[in-house]
This record gives structure tokens, sequence and C-alpha cells, in this order.
């Protein structure tokens, strides 16, 4: 029988204002990946869809690394949205064969008192049939314990986001000016490619 595990998290995140708008730094999902992962376990497959190795995990005694397949996409306000469409679970061939994973989220900038902010939420959900002995432990036990996991998941992710976002916003900028590549009247520049 499948088990479903669940996780939230949002995040809010002040702006420290600089000379290009972040919604512009926002509308390259490649430069946001690169914030959520460290660049070794991110490999991108198509212009939108990104392939993120999460580190291994523990649940109950098992030792397994999920690889998920994200979709990143900006739309034109500069919103950026990300939305699972695979996954693989690594370790234990018997839970990828009977696993789904379903991640979707978003994050975009407003303006509140004359300055702005990021505000973004994530929702991760996990469908797994689990194998014995752990199909015989108490259903509360194993969802509490998988609830647990998922969140510390987007707990790190979230914690690397405050992290490496702004100060990668700010590496952007500085390259944007210094190359003069950025015209404020066509809000037109130049994309790079992240080191």
């Amino acid at each position: 029988m499948a088990t479903q595990f669940k996780a939230c998290q949002s995040v809010e995140i002040p702006v420290p204002h600089q000379p290009i708008p972040i919604k512009h730094y926002l509308r390259q999902p490649q430069r946001l990946v690169n914030a959520l992962a460290d660049s070794s376990r991110v490999e991108q497959l198509s212009t939108e869809v990104f392939r993120l190795k999460m580190r291994p995990l523990s649940f109950m005694s098992l030792s397994i690394q999920p690889i998920v397949d994200m979709r990143v996409w900006a739309e034109n306000d500069g919103t950026i949205n990300l939305e699972s469409v695979g996954s693989e679970i690594r370790g234990v061939k018997y839970i990828n064969q009977r696993f789904k994973l379903d991640l979707k989220g978003n994050l975009s900038s407003y303006e509140k008192d004359g300055n702005t902010r990021l505000k973004g939420i994530a929702n991760l959900e996990v469908q797994v049939e689990l194998p014995p002995p752990f199909s015989f432990t108490p259903k509360a036990i194993l969802e509490s314990t998988g609830n647990g996991l998922l969140k510390s998941v987007l707990l790190t992710i979230k914690q690397r986001l405050l992290r490496q976002l702004l100060v990668d916003y700010r590496h952007w900028v500085e390259l944007q000016t210094k190359d003069n590549s950025f015209d404020d009247h066509s809000n037109d520049f130049k994309i790079f490619k992240p080191e």
C-alpha cells in the first residue's frame, strides 16, 4: 500500500537596492537553479529542464538518493515557476519502481513601502510503496518520519536560496553594469552563463 508524505515551505527575502531590478535577474531560470543547488549536482537537460542530484538521505534504515528532473521557467513579470517532470530514487530498486515525487514552486518579486522583496513557496509530495518490514511499521510513525524528511529537504533548499540568491544577483548586476550591457530604456540585457 502506498504511503504519502507532504511538506510545504515558504520564503520571504528582502532585496537590497541594486541598479538593475531583480525581476530582470529572475528571467534567467538557470541562475536560480544554481542558487538552489551546487553546480556539481545540476545537469542542464534542455533550456528549461534541469536534473538535480540530491545528497543521499537516510529514511528509517534505508540510504536513498533522489534524482529530480525539474522544469524551471520564467513568466514575463519575472515570476519563476518550477515543477518536477521526472524522478528516480537510487539505492533501493524496490522503492524506485514504486515511487512518485511531485514538486511545485514559484518565486516572485513585489514592492512594499518602496522596498523590493521576494516571496516564494514550494510544495513537495511523495507517494511510495515501502518494502517489508517497513510496510508493517505503524502508519503514523512512517508519515511523521517521511514528512519530517521532506520538510528538512525543503528547509535545506530554502537556506541555500537565502545564502546564494542575493550573492549571485549582486554578482550578476556587477557584470551587467561593468560591461554596460544593460540598457535602462529597453530593459534589455545580455544573458551570462553562471560561472
